[in-house]
């Protein structure tokens, strides 16, 4: 199964790098203001339940023009809109809470997707149980980390001392476990469904916890928001369109994937199968919203958590809703 996963891992490794090359074509944060009058959306590199803003330009209003930057990480994302660098961004709801109790000018405009997580591990690794003294990567700051440590509590781990947490970056997950740096991983997607693809198997679902699969949002700049009130509620309905649409089309989904970041078909499939798109803000989302981050504040990802009042702007979802 280690040596699969290796070939697998180097395919990926390749596809990495022309996922790299195909950035010229794509905006940067280095190279954001093709066209001054476009609405600038940022969104993460090769992951699929990211994706959306790849299927908004077909349903973009008349004289409307939506710039695709991408970024490596979701507090880059946050960082951006708070300066005003990027107008909107689909990213994970901890950055932006943690953007929101820093008083950054950003907010919540629309959920994007649940989901896209996954607990995967060696195949000798039947029970949670097992994983005492083992080692498991985790993103740090990321709902993935929460939902790591509360699904060790839950089934009788001490996330602190019996086990091994090893903080790594989404993309070195699959490597670190083909090198044998970890014995097991919550991270999301792509490299949960590349080392599924290698033989490994989830070991527990990542979404039985207080925060359930709560993970992607829509989220804007504050002052865009509030000057340009008008295109951030096109935009917003724009992006659930193309949300709707990928749901309604998967293959057109998973192929968009394919094609822009030169993944593998195969896993493509599992991956996808594993998110839940989604772009409402009911009252049931905002108060897992709410969960998440007190657990936030509980893991110390936070030092208090922010006034929910100031977290979530509904009222661009308004005209999508009447609509339906």
């Amino acid at each position: 199964m280690k040596r699969r996963l290796r070939q697998i891992f180097s395919i990926s490794a390749v596809l990495l790098l022309a996922i790299a090359g195909l950035t010229g074509c794509i905006a940067t944060p280095d190279s954001v203001g093709g066209d001054s009058g476009a609405i600038r959306i940022g969104t993460l590199r090769g992951q699929p339940h990211l994706y959306a803003p790849y299927f908004m330009q077909r349903f973009a209003p008349e004289h409307t023009t939506y710039e695709i930057v991408l970024f490596e990480n979701s507090p880059d994302i946050k960082n951006a809109l708070a300066s005003g660098a990027i107008d909107m961004g689909v990213l994970g709801a901890p950055a932006m809470l943690s953007g929101i109790a820093a008083e950054q000018d950003v907010q919540i405009i629309a959920s994007a997707a649940d989901g896209g997580s996954g607990f995967v591990g060696s195949p000798q690794i039947r029970t949670p149980e097992e994983l005492r003294g083992k080692r498991i990567g985790f993103p740090a700051g990321s709902s993935q980390e929460i939902a790591l440590k509360l699904t060790l509590r839950a089934h009788g781990l001490d996330p602190d001392t019996d086990v091994q947490l090893v903080n790594l970056a989404y993309s070195d997950m699959a490597s670190a476990y083909t090198a044998g740096r970890v014995d097991a991983f919550l991270s999301a997607e792509m490299g949960v469904s590349i080392a599924r693809q290698a033989g490994a198997h989830q070991i527990v679902s990542p979404y039985e916890t207080p925060i359930g699969a709560t993970n992607i949002i829509l989220g804007g700049n504050g002052r865009f928001l509030g000057e340009h009130p008008d295109r951030a509620r096109d935009t917003v309905q724009t992006f659930a369109r193309a949300i709707d649409f990928m749901k309604s089309d998967r293959a057109a989904w998973a192929a968009g994937l394919v094609e822009t970041f030169g993944l593998d078909r195969a896993v493509t499939d599992i991956a996808i199968d594993n998110v839940r798109l989604r772009w409402e803000l009911d009252d049931e989302y905002r108060q897992r919203v709410a969960e998440l981050a007190r657990q936030m504040v509980d893991f110390d990802q936070l030092p208090a958590a922010p006034d929910m009042s100031k977290v979530f702007r509904t009222e661009f979802l308004e005209s999508v809703s009447a609509q339906r």
